[in-house]
This record gives structure tokens, sequence and C-alpha cells, in this order.
């Protein structure tokens, strides 16, 4: 028997008669033929563990760390700095090992802390209820398109150019198995799409996202306005969580759901996850929002306690009658979320997103200075994009042989938009006048 995969022949045999199935390749049935491989990957059919232990140690050797290098990356994923505080707390057995409990009242320290992460979503952005978190920012936003149908009893969302590539594949997604009807624009570089013409009687909701994928900050209130003319719901997004310590927070300018990434504060990169989706509405379409809430209520004596309310058990076992088939939440990472923002207060937010923009501003001026360089953001929070006289993915590589990751090109997030002259860059706390001095000197070059 091999080490991982036990089972013989003879259980395999077993395990598809009592399926019903004739072969292992029934069970792929719901897979288009074209997307199966015709042959095996050409990988070594087994190997050692010492053996791939070598293999992976090479591949992860020709990764270059975020912190060993001037770094400018962003477009939905940023480098902050997070307190050596926030990791020694969550990895205390009790929270280390906790999960959403099922038997609530016995996990009242659990409770507690989703109530007041809870809390502090809501006061971010401007909301009145907030969920006790969902997977990552891109599900939340699908998530909340599907509630916004529920709502409105309506099955189009309009979807904004500037909303992140990879939050509009996963409302089309949701939406093709879903039978309803997206209605999304052309990437939008400039902001200056007409969202409020696209609205119409049938639309549920306008999806946008500010600052947007490019950087732009948008003013929602008058989309929010037409919106609700029509009958249809805002829906704000964000992926960069820091801005709301310096911008308008979404409540305030009109939208009904609010949701983003709060991998930005308490959470690393982690090449991409886990992250913490934030979820936040107003009290009257609080039955539909998907997800668990945590609630404060008091005991038969009289004492303060919390409880898991508006939960019912489709949430859990009936799933087609679910407001939602997430019945988790990324418990770890909330915490992480809520200890940092608690560390840093109300003031030390704001002066942290104060730090953010200052620095991306002066390296978007120290870029805009190159030849050939156009910056195309009027108005921006600690990301912004500009277009390049080459290809922006070739300079990104030229760069980064240069010990410099410069930012995101815009053709890896829209290959077939004809954007290939934009880079997305993104200036954080960890940004040095070093390394800023940096990036504009090696693009210089490139461009020599």
């Amino acid at each position: 028997m091999m080490r991982y995969l036990p089972l013989q022949p003879e259980d395999r045999a077993t395990m598809l008669a009592r399926v019903g199935v004739a072969d292992i390749d029934a069970l792929f049935a719901d897979i288009p033929e074209a997307r199966r491989l015709r042959e095996p990957l050409p990988m070594p059919r087994a190997m050692s563990e010492p053996a791939v232990e070598r293999a992976l140690s090479a591949l992860a050797g020709r990764n270059v760390a975020a912190g060993s290098v001037p770094f400018f990356l962003g477009a939905g994923a940023y480098r902050h700095h997070v307190p050596a505080t926030v990791d020694h707390l969550i990895q205390r057995s009790e929270f280390l090992t906790s999960y959403t409990p099922y038997q609530p009242e016995i996990a009242q320290g659990t409770l507690q802390v989703l109530f007041e992460f809870q809390t502090q979503v809501a006061l971010l952005t401007g909301m009145e209820v907030a969920n006790a978190s969902m997977y990552d920012g891109s599900t939340a936003c699908g998530e909340a398109m599907l509630m916004a149908h529920r709502v409105t009893r309506r099955r189009k969302a309009v979807i904004s150019g500037g909303l992140h590539s990879h939050y509009a594949e996963v409302c089309a997604t949701l939406a093709r198995f879903a039978g309803e009807e997206i209605d999304l624009a052309a990437p939008d570089p400039l902001a200056q799409e007409d969202l409020v013409g696209r609205i119409d009687d049938q639309t549920s909701c306008v999806i946008v996202q500010t600052p947007d994928m490019f950087g732009n900050l948008r003013d929602l209130s008058a989309l929010a306005e037409a919106a609700h003319a029509r009958g249809a719901l805002l829906i704000a997004v964000f992926t960069e969580v820091v801005s709301l310590g310096a911008c308008r927070p979404p409540g305030d300018m009109g939208a009904d759901i609010v949701v983003g990434e709060g991998q930005s504060i308490g959470n690393a990169l982690s090449f991409g996850g886990p992250y913490v989706g934030l979820f936040a509405t107003r009290t009257k379409y609080v039955r539909q929002m998907p997800g668990r809430l945590a609630g404060q209520t008091v005991d038969a004596d009289g004492r303060r306690g919390f409880v898991l309310t508006l939960s019912t058990r489709e949430q859990h076992i009936r799933r087609e009658k679910a407001t939602s088939n997430i019945c988790t939440n990324s418990g770890l990472c909330a915490l992480a979320f809520s200890i940092h923002l608690t560390l840093l207060g109300e003031a030390g937010l704001r002066r942290l997103a104060e730090i953010n923009h200052a620095n991306a501003v002066d390296l978007a001026e120290r870029l805009e200075a190159i030849p050939g360089v156009e910056l195309l953001n009027k108005h921006f929070f600690n990301e912004f994009t500009i277009r390049t006289p080459r290809p922006a993915a070739a300079l990104v590589e030229a760069l980064a042989g240069r010990g410099i990751i410069a930012g995101c090109p815009v053709s890896r997030l829209a290959p077939d938009a004809g954007l290939d002259d934009l880079l997305i860059v993104a200036s954080t706390e960890t940004n040095s006048d070093e390394d800023r001095a940096a990036f504009a000197r090696g693009l210089r070059e490139a461009l020599s």
C-alpha cells in the first residue's frame, strides 16, 4: 500500500459499485470534456519524501519574499506592518483551536470576540449592522449581490468597470449558476463610466468599488440616490480597509450593503490567504444578511451574555433554504483583525491612513516625473495607476531583476482589455523613502 493512497483496486471497485457508477470518469461528468486533461501532468509518478522536500524548497527559493525587497504590489492584497502582539494573542490555544460554535452558549469568549469585531466593522463602514465575517472580500461581494436579489426580488446586477476583476468573476460565476443576469462594464481606469444610465426597473443592485481597482476614489452619493430612485440597492466594495481611516465611509454616502477585504489589518499577505471578508448592511435588511450574527443579551439572572442570533438550522443543514451556503466564518483572521484594530484605536488608524496616503503621493510624484510615464488618477488613497511607454508586464519583470517588486500589470487582472501599458502601484507604511527612490530610479533606468 502507498502511504497516502491506501485503497486497492478492489476497494475502489466496491466504492464505485456502491455509488452506482461504472468507473471514476463518471464522477467527473459535470466537468466539460474540453476542460479535462488528455494525459497526466508531466510529473514524476512517485518521489521519496526527502526528494519532494528538495524539489519544493528549490521552487520556494525562486520566490522573492515581500519583506526582502522594495515592495509595491497591491491590487487587492496589501503589505502592512502587523504588530507582534497580534500573532502572540491569536496563537493562544483558546483562540487557535476554537471554531464557530454550534452550541454557542458554552463559548461566551468566542461570541464576545465576534460581537466586538462586528461593532468595529459597522463603525468603519458607517453601517448599522455587520456579520461575524466571511471567507474573503470576493465571496462577500458575491453574497451581497445574492442578498440584493432576495431583498428586491429582482435578478439583474449592474457591475462597475472599476470593480476588482476577481470580485467581478465571483459575481459572474454565482449569477451563471443561479440563472441571473450580470451587466458588467469594461475595465474603467479613468472612472468615467455612466453607471446611472445603466440602471433600469429590473436592476436589483449596483456594485461599485472605492477606492476602485485602479485606485480611484469615488463619491457614491449621487449613484446611491439614482439606484434608490429605481428601487435598486447600492453595494459598495473596498479591497483596502485601511482607506476607511481617511476616506468617507460608504454608509455615509448612501450604500445599502458594504463589503470588502479586511486582510490589511492584522493579517499578512500569506500567498493569498486565508483572508477575512467584511460584510455590513442596514438594520432593515438584517434578516437577509448571510453568515452568522453574534448578539448581546442577558441571562436569566440579568448577567450580560452573548448568543448567535437570527441563525437558523437552514444555514447548517437545509442549504437550499439558507440565505448563504457559507456556513462558517474566518474566525481566527477576524480575531487578528479585531486585535490589531483595537491596538491602533481610532487615532492610530487615522494616523496609519495618513502615512499610507503620504507615501503614495510621494511615490506618484517621483514616477510621474519620469519621461513617458503618466499618472491616471486625480484622487487616490495608497494605490494608483500609471501608463508606461512599454508593456507594464515587461517592466515588472525588468524591475524584479533589479530586486524591486514594482506593482501589478493590469494585463494580469484583465488580459483581454487592451490595457497592457497600465501598471497598478501601491505604497503603504512599510515602504521607506529609500524604497520609493529605488523604484523611481529602477523604472527610469528600465525605460532608458
